[in-house]
């Protein structure tokens, strides 16, 4: 008996611990703009390049989505890569929870700038 109390109570803690780092689905507050969102489309950070793109796309993996994308330069190590999840959809904008990571020749001499945390981006005009 005292073996399965044992046992059982590991299982309540397994259990616990795979809830605590569960991720949170995402909240879906338009369907049209959700549905825009999933799959590929092009990045790009300006002072990498407006004429060749990276790549970004966006899944939905048990009703998380998730968003991974990077632009590499031409001839250089500018780079661009974003990663994480977004938390809620709008219909003019979402929130994104990650990691975005740039390199620029010509911005904080060429040294590598990571920012972590929450963003929103916006639909402005036709982007």
């Amino acid at each position: 008996m005292r073996i399965r109390r044992t046992i059982l109570s590991l299982i309540f803690l397994i259990a616990a611990a795979v809830g605590t780092f569960a991720q949170e689905r995402t909240v879906v507050n338009d369907r049209a703009a959700a549905a825009k969102l999933l799959g590929r489309h092009r990045l790009s950070l300006q002072w990498i390049s407006w004429e060749y793109f990276g790549t970004a796309t966006v899944t939905n993996k048990g009703g998380v989505y998730q968003l991974k994308g990077e632009q590499k330069g031409k001839g250089n190590s500018d780079l661009l890569r974003i990663d994480g999840t977004i938390s809620v959809i709008d219909a003019k904008s979402f929130i994104f929870r990650g990691t975005i990571t740039t390199r620029v020749s010509h911005i904080n001499n060429g040294e590598q700038c990571e920012r972590k945390g929450e963003m929103t981006f916006r639909i402005t005009g036709n982007r």
